[in-house]
């Protein structure tokens, strides 16, 4: 039986580890790339895929160790865990590449209404954009804005007076020279999903593969060790 040994079994569960701590830095760095790109998003399941891929990294350290050592405790939790995690990634990452367009879109909505001005203010300034949809609304308007006087778009002489770049409404009859920040973020917040929603559901399944190797690893005796001290 191919890998049926002790040795062959130790190696490839630490083997298997170590892919995990790599794993959990791809997914951290690619969920972290979903919400830095899509700065004004309330990404929930991107931020709890972060926090997957964090408890993964350690989840991943334990069952190192426990490999190396034949650990049957920290083994048993490892494995348990490990599954855990699988269900919880799994679910995550197929709520990530099942929201729709429209659900998308409500997301990106709520997270511009519940973002401070200073944030908005950022986002304009860094993607060269002026509101969220509708760039007649003032400030104090749920999905509102400050004024874009810091965007790009407005630093020209003969845009500068718009209403958007202003936020006077005494200048509102000119037309706003910026595209809207939802034109210029909405490429950016589909692939977040598809992105971190893909990266987690193709390395969920090596945990599976994970669980499996543990549960035939703790049942193998170590030839080394007295044959009485196996449980």
């Amino acid at each position: 039986m191919v890998c049926g040994g002790f040795t062959c079994s130790k190696n490839a569960l630490a083997a298997l580890n170590v892919l995990y701590i790599l794993i959990s830095f791809i997914l951290i760095g690619v969920a972290a790339y979903g919400r830095v790109a899509a700065i004004v998003t309330s990404l929930t399941l991107v931020g709890s895929l972060i926090t997957c891929g964090v408890v993964l990294f350690f989840i991943s350290l334990i069952g190192l160790i426990g490999a190396v050592k034949h650990h049957q405790v920290m083994l048993f939790f490892y494995m348990i865990i490990l599954f855990v995690l699988f269900l919880i990634q799994f679910a995550l990452a197929c709520a990530c590449l099942a929201v729709n367009t429209e659900q998308k879109e409500n997301i990106a909505k709520q997270g511009w209404m519940m973002a401070s001005d200073s944030t908005r203010e950022d986002v304009q300034r860094n993607f060269n954009c002026c509101g969220y949809t509708n760039q007649q609304l003032n400030s104090t308007d749920r999905l509102g804005f400050p004024s874009c006087k810091t965007s790009a778009c407005c630093s020209s002489p003969e845009h500068s007076e718009a209403f958007c770049c202003t936020g006077k409404s005494s200048n509102s009859s000119t037309t706003c020279p910026c595209d809207s920040c939802f034109d210029k973020l909405q490429d950016k917040i589909y692939s977040a999903f598809t992105m971190t929603g893909g990266v987690g559901l193709f390395f969920s399944f090596t945990e599976i593969l994970g669980v499996w190797i543990t549960v035939r690893y703790r049942n193998q005796k170590d030839p080394r060790a007295n044959p009485s001290a196996f449980l």
